[in-house]
């Protein structure tokens, strides 16, 4: 059995369907019951519960020899860091009472870093917690900043006719749609292809500045002449807390955008075959395109 977390998130979802289809007996987690039920009506298990409960985690780890994890994002926690450590911790107590042998964990570029990378460093600190765990075999895949990242900013886009962060406009960055990160998990996840502790990064199919995401996504909404806006790091930690996100989770992504920008958050493998995914921005744009007709 192949325990699958955050089920019905951007990666999880595919994952699922994806080692259904393969034959594989999958138990589904989440936080909702009625989220996941379309995931049961699929053919999986599910069983929904709060990820930082290591009570859940046992229970839904029983009987698994596979397991994806992940650290779910909480837009709304006071002191994520800790909530990261919570389910990081609960995680690697089901591994070890459940005897799951293969964990596949989604980790993002720069998790080589301890410190000074926002919510990576909750990551950093998860891949060491997985590294020392006794027989069990870890594959964690460094993934690029998602494409998925920029439906956050489609709001301002509709609104203010332009698009914005605090990542320099002109700073190439890996890019990677999640569901070619799930493509990679769940044949991993199938086929068992690794041992011992393996770090993989996945970083898209190319990389791009915020400026050509832009306007690649301003031609798809009939807005040509869409311009890429950077925020200087207060206003973006204020923009981020308008939004509706905590003053913690504010000051996290600021100090993530900084790493970026100063050069700490990076590939450490460099662009190879191995790392490279097929989908282009390109083709995402069409679904933030009838995302943003959709608002």
């Amino acid at each position: 059995m192949i325990v699958v977390m955050g089920a019905t998130g951007h990666t999880g979802r595919i994952i699922t369907e994806t080692l259904l289809k393969a034959g594989e007996t999958v138990r589904a987690l989440g936080r909702s019951a009625e989220r996941l039920a379309p995931l049961q009506e699929l053919g999986a298990e599910v069983l929904a519960g709060d990820a930082g409960s290591a009570t859940y985690l046992v229970k839904a780890f029983h009987g698994a020899d596979r397991a994806y994890t992940l650290l779910p994002p909480d837009p709304q926690s006071i002191d994520f860091r800790a909530e990261q450590d919570r389910v990081g911790e609960a995680i690697v107590r089901a591994v070890k009472d459940s005897g799951v042998r293969h964990v596949v964990f989604l980790s993002s570029v720069g998790a080589d870093q301890k410190q000074g990378t926002g919510p990576i460093a909750g990551l950093h600190a998860q891949e060491e917690r997985l590294r020392h765990l006794d027989g069990t075999h870890v594959l964690s895949l460094r993934a690029a900043f998602f494409f998925e990242n920029f439906q956050a900013t489609l709001p301002l886009i509709k609104h203010q006719g332009i698009n914005g962060g605090a990542i320099a406009p002109n700073l190439p960055v890996p890019m990677i749609a999640s569901r070619d990160i799930a493509e990679v998990a769940a044949k991993a996840l199938h086929t068992r292809s690794w041992n011992g502790r393996v770090v993989h990064e996945l970083l898209g199919e190319r990389d791009l500045t915020h400026t050509e995401a832009t306007q690649i996504l301003g031609a798809r909404i009939g807005k040509p002449d869409l311009k890429y806006v950077q925020f200087p790091y207060g206003d973006y930690a204020g923009a981020l807390v308008q939004a509706g996100l905590s003053q913690d989770m504010a000051g996290l992504y600021v100090e993530m955008a900084k790493a970026f920008n100063e050069g700490r958050a990076k590939s450490l493998e460099g662009r190879r075959p191995q790392n490279t995914t097929p989908t282009r921005f390109e083709d995402f744009a069409d679904e933030l395109a009838s995302a943003y007709r959709a608002l």
